[in-house]
């Protein structure tokens, strides 16, 4: 190994393996309780075919949408857990922790890669194939494993682990060396070797793999333990030719610049090396907070083309073969003359219909296509893109946004923060009265794109027959217009919490809604948004008439709309990168989302069930247009003054404070968390128009300040605030703040910033009560007030700003 470094290694820690056992038993199926909230786990127990102490392996498997959690007691996506000689519990085997496509969540957006990550970035071809994992047990067994199984599937057909067995014992046999062999050296190192099996005469997948490429491509070896630890490439290709493996190609960025660049340069066609790819995987280090340590971390980076155009080539081969009509809505030239093909060759040879619904003469049937049109399927995407004017990635305007959602998700929330950062256009649906509103909808979007690049289209869209209406709608009329789905993604799983969250939103908004007044009428509110959760119906991008969006963006509906905006632009920015002239600062996203709560004002009421509307007074030009409010210029009164400060900055701040907590002094935090009760922004105020009379001279001070402010973010200047302690009760949350900047004082007792409320009958003044009693009584079980200190006391700088009257 002279050259390529310390091979990593840990051992095991019985323990550790014993608590994450624990963990995990709290997600199986017999531990649920009643409104607590559960990840869901499935526990599998497997016979070890061949070992000499009979063992058994116990896989653990997590539902796919589970690993955007952040609360999992372990991110292995393929966990195997078997007994030790002391029959004391293992890790046998360790896939890798679960990785995301860019762009797919929030870590892996580029602006956190760039910051959070350093190199060398390790680029990976993404193998097409099934994966096959690798160790020894204490027995001198070798266990090979697909991802969550492991031995024979039935008399007839081979599993995917049994496969991967016949590929191992032939490349060992080829370097004259056993199965035992491999397993006393794995057991030595406490590893997992991952590996990809390709085989078409086993399994076709899209990329071809015939004789001289197929077998078991090691791309892995990971370190058994709970926590991810895994080799860099040199010494996985070292150990696969010492071992037989074919070697997965590799190769070395230090910069992720240049990382960007490349991956962006290998997905205008596709094509790396000659070779149509899938993707790459990125392989580098990174770190969950600014300061902490650097551990393994991967990302992928998928193309889609044109391996999209071969999976619905392959789809459609199988619906004509079935005697369906076949179903595509991209490269439909090219498509036509394919299936025409196909269906010349499927009746020439019987056969062949049968052989390719069990997976076989896929990529023949496709290669000798192209080979008869003298094409490659980058020059056929190259082509394709020529003739509509451009890829996706040229589009600058035309765009239409569909959010998929129930009420509270957030929505409007959104249109309105980008309408305020980006000047797009933004139609509701609800400022739409009377008879055929459907189309009259659609009409007004039109109207709007020919003058605005994107338009939010903001109706709920909750049911197909929506999502049809205006897909079918839109394309009539205008051909070239994408749209695009805004998915809040709801799951039998997650519908609980979700009703949970929604439902706190709505009521503490009050009145502040168009169709249904939570003031008024709470109960028939509740109703009313429980009859949407029933209706809805979930977008699927495989079938009618969702397959019809042209992308689809999914966003988690209990999530604070501040996290939901910056996916949108960022997915967004990836898909059509020419949308965005300059992209949005963090300190900006913030502020359009506040505009977006403390400055809307809907001017249009329904009184759902009532037979009325009600209409805000206005403008009479302002009401025929059926524009919001907020988009008349007219003086209103001065409300507060504030310090807002960066919201990603306050909840890093929270975290590393509670991360250090035991369980039971989080438990507040944790509530306002999962129940989506922390602020949507965060300020320090210094003085609320309440106090006029008791600090006139103050009062008197800031209102000045906003006469003489030339802007219109109402913006008065710049401060910096010291962030000292987190206080809380049962009800409410702060931060005790101090403002470094003497050119502003606080008319508060106790400088704070409000982080969140237990419950919508909770007001954020609450605070200042919160805090004068921690000034008298402290912190502890006598007071009932809980305290965490924030390490450093920590400096962060704030923006001075006129908030004003809705």
């Amino acid at each position: 190994m002279s050259g390529l470094g310390k091979i990593p290694y840990a051992s095991q820690d019985v323990q550790e393996v014993q608590k994450l056992i624990s963990n995990l038993s709290s997600g199986t199926k017999n531990s649920f309780k009643p409104g607590k909230k559960h990840f869901s786990c499935k526990k599998s127990d497997f016979k070890v075919v061949g070992s000499p102490e009979n063992l058994v392996v116990t896989s653990w498997r997590f539902q796919d949408w589970d690993y955007k959690r952040d609360d999992l007691p372990t991110y292995a996506r393929g966990l195997f857990i078997a007994k030790n000689e002391k029959g004391q519990p293992e890790v046998a085997i360790r896939g890798y922790d679960k990785f995301f496509n860019v762009d797919e969540v929030n870590a892996t957006r580029w602006r956190n890669i760039e910051t959070d990550t350093t190199g060398p970035y390790e680029l990976s071809l993404k193998e097409n194939g099934c994966i096959i994992f690798i160790s020894g047990l204490y027995d001198g067994s070798l266990l090979v494993c697909s991802k969550h199984s492991t031995g024979p599937r039935d008399d007839v057909n081979l599993s995917h682990a049994v496969a991967g067995e016949r590929w191992l014992d032939r490349q060992l046999e080829a370097v004259g060396k056993t199965r035992q062999d491999l397993a006393r050296e794995l057991r030595k190192r406490n590893v997992t070797a991952v590996a990809e099996l390709c085989d078409d005469e086993f399994e076709e997948h899209i990329l071809q793999y015939g004789k001289d490429k197929a077998g078991l491509y090691l791309h892995g070896i990971n370190i058994n333990t709970p926590e991810f630890m895994t080799y860099p490439g040199p010494q996985i290709q070292v150990f696969a030719e010492e071992w037989g493996f074919r070697k997965t190609e590799f190769l070395v960025v230090d910069d992720i610049h240049e990382t960007k660049k490349f991956l962006e340069g290998v997905a205008e066609t596709g094509s790396y090396n000659g070779r149509d790819v899938e993707g790459f995987v990125i392989r580098c280090k990174s770190r969950t907070k600014s300061s902490g340590p650097y551990s393994d971390w991967f990302f992928k980076y998928k193309f889609e083309e044109p391996y999209l155009m071969y999976r619905q080539w392959r789809e459609c081969t199988k619906e004509i073969i079935s005697g369906k009509p076949p179903r595509y809505k991209k490269h439909v030239k090219i498509t036509e003359e394919y299936l025409l093909y196909t269906r010349r060759k499927l009746a020439e040879n019987p056969k062949l219909g049968k052989e390719y619904q069990q997976n076989h003469g896929i990529i023949k049937l496709r290669d000798e296509f192209l080979k008869e049109k003298n094409l490659k399927g980058s020059d056929i995407i190259r082509e394709e893109y020529a003739q509509a004017g451009g890829a996706p990635e040229d589009t600058a305007k035309d765009v239409i946004l569909v959010p998929v959602a129930t009420i509270g998700c957030g929505k409007t929330t959104i249109a309105l923060a980008l309408q305020h950062l980006f000047d797009w256009g933004h139609v509701q649906n609800d400022n739409i009265t009377g008879k055929g509103r459907p189309p009259r909808f659609t009409k007004d979007v039109l109207r709007q794109l020919e003058e605005k690049p994107v338009v939010f289209a903001d109706r709920n869209n909750a049911q197909k027959h929506e999502r049809q209406q205006i897909l079918h709608d839109v394309h009539q009329q205008r051909p070239e217009v994408r749209l695009v789905a805004l998915y809040f993604t709801h799951s039998p799983e997650t519908v609980g919490k979700i009703r949970q969250v929604t439902q706190n939103r709505v009521l503490s908004r009050g009145d502040n809604h168009q169709t249904i007044q939570a003031s008024t009428d709470p109960q028939k509110v509740v109703g009313i948004m429980e009859g949407f959760i029933h209706r809805f119906e979930a977008l699927n991008p495989n079938t009618k008439p969702d397959e019809d969006f042209d992308a689809v963006i999914e966003l988690d509906p209990t999530a604070d709309s501040r996290d939901n905006l910056e996916i949108v632009i960022s997915q967004l920015s990836n898909i059509y990168p020419k949308l965005f002239a300059d992209m949005p600062t963090s300190e900006d996203m913030d502020d359009a989302i506040q505009f977006a709560i403390s400055e809307y004002k809907p001017d249009l009421r329904h009184d759902v069930g009532g037979g009325r509307e009600r209409k805000n007074p206005g403008p009479k030009s302002q009401r025929e247009r059926q524009l919001p409010v907020h988009t008349q210029k007219k003086k209103r009164p001065l409300e507060y003054i504030s310090v807002t400060l960066v919201r990603s900055e306050i909840l890093d701040v929270l975290e590393d404070a509670f991360a250090s907590l035991s369980s039971n002094k989080g438990k507040f935090f944790r509530h306002l968390k999962e129940n989506g009760r922390i602020q949507q922004e965060f300020h320090v105020t210094l003085i609320h128009r309440v106090m006029a009379n008791t600090r006139p001279e103050l009062w008197q001070k800031y209102s000045e300040y906003h006469e003489q402010a030339d802007n219109v973010q109402n913006k008065l200047g710049d401060c910096k605030v010291l962030l000292e302690r987190v206080v809380w009760d049962n009800r409410i949350m702060a931060i005790v703040a101090r403002l470094v900047d003497g050119n502003w004082e606080c008319a508060n007792e106790v400088a704070h910033v409000t982080v969140g409320m237990a419950g919508p009958e909770v007001k954020p003044k609450e605070s200042n009560d919160l805090l004068k009693r921690w000034l008298v009584e402290g912190s502890g079980d006598a007071s009932g007030i809980g305290e965490a200190a924030i390490e450093g006391r920590l400096i962060i700088d704030g923006v001075v700003k006129a908030i004003l009257s809705r």
